[in-house]
This record gives C-alpha cells, structure tokens and sequence, in this order.
C-alpha cells in the first residue's frame, strides 16, 4: 500500500472518532509511529497507531482544533 493510502485510513480512522465525539486525550511517539488516545469517557478510551508523517500532521491539528474549542 502507499505512504498516501496508509495516510487516508489513518485519517479515515480519526475523523470517525471525532465525529463520534471521541476526543484525543494522550499521545505517545516513537520511533515506529505515535499512539493516538481518543476517549469519550473514562470507560470508553480507544487507541490508534499513526505510522505515517501526514497523519501525525492531522492529529495535530486535530489537536489544535479541540484546544480552541474548549
């Protein structure tokens, strides 16, 4: 699969959770991606790998985006 094709299920991924009201509570990077943490309560936490740049882009906007709407 290409770089591109991994970037849009990446973001395919955290849009659904967005528009499901999840929102990214914690990020751990490393060498092989970062771990995107969306959390809609304490009970309901799902995690997502981004291994590509675009996508580690994205959520930080994503990111920027939630801030400012708080």
């Amino acid at each position: 699969m290409s770089d591109y094709q991994d970037y849009m299920l990446e973001r395919e991924k955290m849009d659904y959770m967005m528009e499901k009201g999840y929102k990214i509570k914690d990020v751990m990077e490393n060498l092989s991606g970062a771990f995107v943490q969306f959390e809609k309560s304490k009970d309901d936490a799902v995690t997502i790998h981004i291994k590509t740049a675009d996508g580690r882009k994205y959520f930080s906007n994503l990111i920027l985006l939630q801030n400012r709407s708080v």
